[in-house]
This record gives structure tokens, C-alpha cells and sequence, in this order.
């Protein structure tokens, strides 16, 4: 039996395909560099990291297994990277998200749902492996990564403290519900499918309006823009 949401469920659909793999995380690697986390991506996503061989990386980025180990050492080094840049590219997303201080709070987290979602749901073959090929990287590519997600979601966690300072959110515990919500969006990499019923933008709304209802806000008032 699925565990999708009732909204996921497959379809016909006409709408073109979304990338599955954010280009701009890695748009600063050189060519071949960006060749090579690009196929380990789509890999890693496919058959997991254990089961992916550097031939498997190295096939889909044109080279040979040789070609490979001019520029990572090991497919564990390719996801150290890969890990890295999308950790880096999520936390950007929520702080550019919660830029504007001059907007309520609740605007604000409405933006980082919708835009981490977005994110989540359009990219999802590089979400899921950010999101979920966290035991297999090497210590300190994990130390790196475990940060970067305390510091994105300690980002979230201020913002909620101050609207429920503010007096527009209702919320008992900021810190397991910032969780919640940050888990809630990533949760979408796992089960989005590009032939679902909804775009990620409809999604993302949806989520917008179920994540202020659970800070005890409005939800009409996240269209808010002052």
C-alpha cells in the first residue's frame, strides 16, 4: 500500500517535467566536476550509495572509472560534495526566504514553506540524496552536514520564537514544532512524483496553509507581503 498522499497519486499529466537535479547547487563546479556529481546524483538516487559503483558515476558522466579519480578520490567524496553543496543551497533558500524584517512572521515562514517545499518537490532526485544519504557520508563530510541543517533550522526556530513574541503565532514548544514543519517540507523529496496531480507550486501552498494553522495563525494572512 502507498504511503504517498492522497495528492500524489500518478496520473496523466501534460505538464513539462521539472528538473529533478538543481543544476545551480553545483553551477560552480568546473565542467567535468559538475559531469560527475551530476550522474553521482542521479546514481545515488537511484540504487542508494551502497549499491552505486564508481563505474555506475562514471558511466553516466561520460568518463572512465580512471577519468573519475582525477577529481574525487572515492564516490564517497562525491557525495561529501554533493552533500555539502545541497546543505549550503538549502540554507541559502531559508535565509533568502526570511529576508525582510519588516514582514511579519508569518508572511515570512510562509515563504520559507513554499520555497523549501518548491525546492524539495522540483529537485527532488538531489533532495533525496541530500536528505537521505546522511549515515553513508564519511565523518566529517557528516559533522559538515549536520551543521548546516542546525543552522538552517535554528533560522527557522528565531523566526518562530519571534511570532510567537510578537503575538502572531501560537506555538507551546518553538523548537519541536520548527521540526516538524522543516520535516514536513523535506518529507516531499520522498514521495513527489512529476506525474502527481499537483505542481510543486500547488503544493507548496497547501503545505503553506497547513504549517501556519499548526503555529496557531491564519493562513490568509502568509499572502501577506508588509
Amino acid at each position: 500500500m502507498s504511503t504517498a498522499p492522497p495528492h500524489a497519486v500518478r496520473r496523466a499529466s501534460t505538464r513539462a517535467a521539472p528538473p529533478q537535479v538543481d543544476e545551480d547547487a553545483f553551477a560552480d563546479l568546473p565542467d567535468t566536476a559538475r559531469r560527475i556529481v551530476r550522474g553521482a546524483v542521479e546514481a545515488f538516487a537511484a540504487r542508494g550509495f551502497h549499491a552505486t559503483t564508481t563505474r555506475d558515476i562514471a558511466r553516466r558522466a561520460g568518463l572512465s572509472p580512471a577519468g573519475l579519480y582525477v577529481h574525487y578520490p572515492s564516490k564517497a567524496a562525491v557525495l561529501g560534495q554533493v552533500s555539502r553543496l545541497g546543505h549550503e543551497r538549502a540554507l541559502a533558500l531559508v535565509s533568502e526566504s526570511l529576508s525582510g524584517e519588516q514582514r511579519p512572521s508569518v508572511t515570512r515562514l510562509a515563504a520559507v514553506v513554499r520555497d523549501f517545499v518548491t525546492w524539495h518537490a522540483r529537485h527532488h532526485t538531489t533532495a533525496r540524496v541530500v536528505q537521505n544519504e546522511l549515515d553513508a557520508l564519511a565523518p566529517l563530510d557528516r559533522a559538515a552536514a549536520v551543521d548546516l541543517r542546525r543552522r538552517t533550522e535554528a533560522l527557522v526556530e528565531a523566526e518562530v520564537r519571534r511570532g510567537v513574541a510578537r503575538g502572531e503565532l501560537a506555538v507551546a514548544d518553538p523548537h519541536a514544532v520548527t521540526r516538524a514543519v522543516l520535516s514536513l517540507c523535506i518529507d516531499v523529496a520522498r514521495w513527489y512524483d512529476p506525474a502527481g496531480r499537483e505542481s510543486p507550486t500547488e503544493i507548496a501552498d497547501l503545505y503553506a496553509t497547513l504549517v501556519l494553522r499548526m503555529l496557531g495563525a491564519d493562513p490568509a494572512r502568509g499572502t501577506e507581503t508588509r
